[in-house]
C-alpha cells in the first residue's frame, strides 16, 4: 500500500473492517449484500460500518466488491476469548 491511500478502519473487540476509499467507486454492492445492515453509505456513497457489533463475518461485502476496496477480519483475540470461556461440557 502506498502512503497516500485513504484507509478507514472500523473495529471492535471481534471485528475489523477496512475500507480503502481511494479504490471504492461508491457502487453500493457491499452495502446491499450485507445481511445484518452493518454498512451504510456516507455522503459520497462509500461504506461506513455504522453497526459493526452486528457483523457476522460472512464476508459478503468483501467477496462482492469489484474493486477489492473492503476487507473484513475476525480478530484472533476474540476467538481465543471465546474458546477459553467454553468447555466440552457446555
Amino acid at each position: 500500500m502506498s502512503l497516500n491511500e485513504n484507509i478507514r478502519i472500523y473495529q471492535n473487540e471481534e471485528t475489523e473492517i477496512i475500507v480503502n476509499e481511494d479504490w471504492c467507486k461508491s457502487c453500493g454492492i457491499c452495502i446491499s449484500f450485507c445481511p445484518k445492515k452493518v454498512l451504510v453509505e456516507d455522503e459520497k456513497g462509500r461504506p461506513v460500518a455504522k453497526n459493526i457489533d452486528a457483523c457476522i463475518h460472512c464476508m459478503l461485502c468483501e467477496l462482492r466488491c469489484p474493486d477489492f476496496a473492503i476487507r473484513v477480519r475476525k480478530k484472533k483475540i476474540a476467538l481465543a476469548n471465546n474458546l477459553e470461556q467454553k468447555s466440552l461440557e457446555d
